[in-house]
């Protein structure tokens, strides 16, 4: 069945200190429909457009395979250049918030920006890159990449209404996803305080969460503070790896307001802040 909803799409982001702010509001119906009827929808050899979410900078592209998600190609090296600009020149598996549009249905997605595998198209592009629908997987597993499926919510406009609803667990893998992401979107909306969050996440590599000691969440419900023991992997730029072993401190103000971290006491204990 087909989840759609009609909502202020932020067609382009102007990231700063202090979170996102919204240069231009368009109103579209973007529905958030699931892999396995979007594979029907767009079919091989379909030609559909890309819309970057943040930038809102637009592509067109070929679905040329892939049965767990679409595998595509920018369809001309004006294309390919578009879609380098949206990664700031540089190949990236990185995820990204973006919309198919594809005649009159705007799909929310998510895209990685690293060209691999066979290309057959003459686009200045080396292979092929991956889009994630609501339900897509990856070839290696059979559920949903995390960090793609934060990504559809972000480009359906779903994100504040999961991160609302999850518990603690599930918020602090999401804040670990947007901080590997570099995306402040995430970590602003799951962070107890206003961070600026450029500098912050233009140096994070990689980051990868070891070990994770869980309480069942049912038995957390009355719950507005939490320490959260974890044990997790970082790669720095310019400083290499490190690995934090501690306390993640949650927050919230009741019982059914949504779980926050406690960003300075975390990015501080990483050299981060």
């Amino acid at each position: 069945m087909k989840k759609s909803a009609c909502l202020i799409v932020i067609i382009y982001f102007l990231l700063n200190g202090q979170g996102v702010q919204a240069a231009s509001d368009i109103s579209y119906k973007i529905e958030m429909l699931n892999w396995k009827e979007v594979n029907h929808l767009l079919p091989k050899y379909t030609k559909f457009a890309v819309l970057d979410v943040e930038t809102g900078k637009r592509f067109k592209v070929q679905r040329r395979a892939g049965s767990h998600h679409a595998d595509v190609q920018p369809l001309t090296p004006k294309d390919t250049k578009v879609m380098k600009k949206i990664y700031s020149g540089k190949w990236s598996w990185k995820r990204r918030a973006i919309i198919v549009i594809h005649k009159d249905l705007w799909i929310a997605a998510s895209m990685h920006g690293m060209p691999h595998g066979a290309g057959a198209l003459k686009n200045n592009f080396p292979g092929h890159f991956c889009i994630h629908f609501y339900g897509s997987t990856t070839h290696r597993t059979n559920s949903m990449d995390l960090s793609h499926m934060l990504m559809v919510m972000k480009a359906s406009g779903k994100l504040d209404d999961y991160l609302g609803k999850a518990n603690p667990y599930e918020v602090i893998n999401a804040y670990v996803a947007g901080l590997k992401q570099q995306d402040p979107v995430i970590t602003s909306q799951i962070s107890l305080q206003n961070i600026k969050w450029k500098p912050i996440l233009g140096k994070v590599e990689n980051i990868k969460i070891s070990r994770l000691e869980l309480l069942p969440p049912e038995d957390l419900t009355e719950e507005i503070s939490l320490e959260v023991p974890a044990v997790v992997d970082w790669y720095i730029k310019d400083k290499g790896s490190h690995t934090f072993k501690g306390n993640i401190h949650m927050v919230r103000f009741s019982p059914v307001d949504a779980w926050k971290v406690d960003s300075l006491n975390f990015l501080k204990e990483n050299n981060l802040q």
